[in-house]
């Protein structure tokens, strides 16, 4: 079984040059790794980060990152695990996944349970996930179960099953539930598993984040086009949009000094208006 590791990155060189490092330190190393930027300034500095590392510069977006890496691996792998690019995995990630897809080839698609998400909480560093992960032995509790989609921080998809499936580039930049809009669709051809076998510690980190307003409008209109499309199930998209535009409200009073609480809420504000006067589209956030 070939499996490439696929990192999407835009303005996070430092960071995504010590994550590929730690690709090249798994039990099993993948077969290749694969860095899309969004500027030659986002690839700078991988030169020998590990072995197998190819580098690539595509429009900038994560759903038109990773859909150019796609097309460049074509056929010459068999699985995908798709990671961001402040996510450190366990350093068993790739050979878990490996029995895991072997052993159950109804699958086609794998998501872990993390030991911490920086991006629910504090960000956390580098060093520390590595120490957690290493030196402390952090797993989460042992869990296994089928699901509906998977996290895009860690979500590893059998490119058999995936046969012309793209992420969707109407989602721009960020591309907020880009992961819920793909593996929706895959979930329709095998089975989709979260399991504490694979884990890791999504950083969280704060660089390179889209801005406030335009991650706010994206909070809606993404939810909107995805229910209209048929990828967002109605109880999900409305759960995110209610939790979304009341996390918004109440932290824009006494936001958090890393989050742009006041600018996620505008754009919530100016999602909701378009949504109104018909006029929503997750592309518009290019112009804000």
């Amino acid at each position: 079984m070939r499996i490439h590791a696929v990192i999407a990155t835009t303005g996070r060189p430092d960071i995504v040059r010590r994550v590929v490092s730690r690709l090249g330190e798994q039990s099993r190393p993948p077969d290749g790794v694969l860095v899309v930027g969004a500027s030659p300034d986002d690839i700078v500095g991988l030169d020998g980060a590990c072995a197998n590392l190819e580098a690539l510069v595509a429009r900038r977006g994560l759903c038109r990152q990773r859909n150019a890496a796609l097309d460049h691996l074509g056929d010459s792998t068999d699985v995908v695990a798709f990671f961001d690019d402040d996510f450190v995995p366990a350093h068993d990630f790739l050979a878990r996944l490996e029995t895991l897809l072997t052993e159950q080839p109804k699958v086609v698609g794998a998501t872990g349970v993390l030991v911490a998400d920086g991006a629910q909480s504090q960000p956390i560093g580098f060093d520390d996930a590595v120490s957690r992960l290493d030196g402390l032995g952090d797993r989460p509790t042992p869990s296994k179960s089928d699901c509906l989609s998977l996290y895009g921080c860690n979500m590893a998809i059998r490119l058999s099953a995936a046969e012309g499936l793209r992420f969707d580039e109407k989602l721009p930049l960020y591309g907020w539930q880009e992961d819920v809009d793909f593996t929706h669709q895959l979930s329709w051809r095998g089975r989709l598993v979260k399991t504490s076998e694979l884990t890791g510690i999504h950083m969280g980190a704060r660089s390179g984040k889209t801005s406030g307003k335009r991650l706010g409008y994206s909070q809606i209109a993404n939810i909107i086009y995805l229910w209209r499309k048929g990828t967002m199930y109605p109880w999900l998209g409305e759960r995110l949009l209610f939790q979304n535009i009341a996390s918004n409200v109440v932290r824009s009073i006494w936001p958090e000094p890393d989050i742009d609480r006041r600018g996620r809420l505008v754009g919530n504000l100016l999602a909701l208006r378009d949504l109104v006067t018909g006029r929503i589209d997750p592309e518009r956030i290019e112009a804000l």
